[in-house]
C-alpha cells in the first residue's frame, strides 16, 4: 500500500494543478480550468491525484474522470462535459459534482491514474512536422527520409504525409485526404514551405507501451485525453485512427534509450535519419533527457542525422527546434514557438530558406 502523501507534497501538487489551470487550459478548456482550479485547493482530491504513476498528474486525472463518463458512469457531473452531454450545460459551478464523482468512484479512477499513461496523439500536430521534415529533407539532398517517432503512441503522427495542411490559406499535401489540418500563421515571417511533402522510406515509432488503434477500449482513453470542448480534436483523431487501421506504421515496444541505437543501425547509410518526438520527451527525467541527446549526438558524428524536437520544458510555451549533425558538424536552430495543440505558428528562424519559399 502507497504511503499517504506528505504536506509538503501535496503543496507541490497544488500548484502544480494551479499552473495548469493557468498557462495551460486557461482560454482553451474553461471547464478543466475551472476543476483545476478547484483541485488545487482541495486536500481529499489532492491526496486521490497524489497516487498518480510518474505522468503528468493534471492531465491523468482529468483523463480518468473523463474516461468513466464516456464509458457511461452515470453522474450530474456529465452534463458539464460537451463530450458527454448535448444538453445544455448548466450555470452552476462543476467543480462540487467533479469533487463528488472523485469520491463516489475513488476506486475507479485510482486504478485507472496508477495503471494508464498519458500517450497523446494529437495529429494537428503534424502541421509543424511537415514544416521541419521539409527543412530537413532539403538539407539531406532531397532523399526519402528515415523516420523515428520516440513516444509514438499509437504512431499516427507517422502518417503525417497522408494528411492536407491549410496554413492560413497555403496549402501543403492531399487536397483529397480524410485528415485535413488547418494552422493559422502568426508573427512576421512565414515558414519555407515545401513545394511538396518530402518522400518517406521508412518509418517506426518507439514506445514503452504502444497503443493499438484495434482496440476499441485503449481508443476511448485517447478521447478522454481529448479536453472536453476539443470536439475537432476528436473527429481528427477518428479520422487518423481509420487511416491507421488500413495501413498501421511499424511500432516497436521498449525503452527508446535502449532500442534506437539499434533502430538506427538498421536505416541504410545512404538514407537520412530523422528523429523526432512531439510532448513525449518531457515527461523523461532529466538523466534520460540527456542520455537521449548523447545518445543521438553519438550516432550524429558517425552519419548525418536531424532531429526534430517539440517540447515544453522550461520555456514559456512549446519551441519547434531542429538540430543537424551533418558530416561531424552539429548546428542546432530554434524554428518556431507552437501552440501546444498546434493551433498556431510563429515562425522565428529563416536561416535555412528552401525552394518553394
Amino acid at each position: 500500500m502507497a504511503a499517504p502523501p506528505q504536506p509538503a507534497d501535496l503543496e507541490a501538487l497544488s500548484r502544480r494543478f494551479h499552473r495548469f489551470a493557468t498557462l495551460e487550459t486557461g482560454g482553451s478548456s474553461p471547464l478543466y480550468e475551472r476543476l483545476c482550479l478547484g483541485i488545487s485547493q482541495d486536500a481529499d482530491v489532492l491526496a486521490l491525484a497524489a497516487q498518480a504513476r510518474s505522468q503528468p498528474v493534471p492531465n491523468i486525472l482529468l483523463a480518468a474522470v473523463h474516461y468513466l463518463l464516456l464509458k457511461g458512469v452515470q453522474h450530474p457531473l456529465a452534463a458539464f462535459y460537451p463530450s458527454v452531454s448535448s444538453a445544455t450545460q448548466p450555470g452552476d459551478d462543476p467543480y462540487p459534482h467533479f469533487r463528488t464523482f472523485c469520491i463516489e468512484h475513488r476506486d475507479e479512477v485510482l486504478n485507472l491514474i496508477r495503471t494508464r499513461l498519458v500517450q497523446t496523439n494529437d495529429v494537428r500536430r503534424c502541421v509543424y512536422l511537415a514544416l521541419a521534415f521539409g527543412i530537413v529533407a532539403e538539407r539531406a539532398g532531397r532523399r526519402p527520409l528515415a523516420l523515428i517517432d520516440v513516444g509514438a503512441s499509437a504512431g499516427l503522427n507517422l502518417l503525417w504525409d497522408r494528411f492536407g495542411y491549410d496554413y492560413s490559406g497555403r496549402r501543403l499535401g492531399d487536397p483529397g485526404a480524410p485528415v485535413q489540418l488547418t494552422c493559422e500563421l502568426r508573427g512576421g515571417l512565414r515558414p519555407p514551405f515545401p513545394e511538396r511533402l518530402p518522400a518517406v522510406a521508412w518509418r517506426v515509432g518507439i514506445d514503452l507501451s504502444p497503443v493499438d488503434v484495434r482496440d476499441p477500449d485503449a481508443m476511448l482513453w485517447f478521447r478522454a485525453l481529448i479536453w472536453p470542448e476539443h470536439r475537432e480534436r476528436v473527429e481528427l483523431l477518428m479520422r487518423a485512427i481509420q487511416l491507421a487501421r488500413q495501413d498501421p506504421p511499424e511500432l516497436i515496444a521498449g525503452d527508446a534509450l535502449e532500442l534506437l541505437p539499434r533502430v538506427i543501425a538498421a536505416v541504410p547509410r545512404d538514407t537520412p535519419v530523422c528523429v523526432f518526438h512531439t510532448h513525449a520527451v518531457n515527461q523523461f527525467p532529466r538523466e534520460a533527457r540527456e542520455r537521449l541527446t548523447a545518445l543521438i549526438q553519438e550516432h550524429g558524428s558517425r552519419r548525418d542525422l536531424y532531429r526534430v524536437a517539440a517540447e515544453w520544458i522550461g520555456t514559456p510555451q512549446t519551441q519547434l527546434e531542429l538540430v543537424a549533425y551533418e558530416q561531424g558538424v552539429k548546428t542546432e536552430k530554434l524554428l518556431a514557438y507552437v501552440d501546444g495543440h498546434a493551433r498556431w505558428i510563429e515562425w522565428l528562424d529563416h536561416g535555412w530558406p528552401i525552394s518553394g519559399a
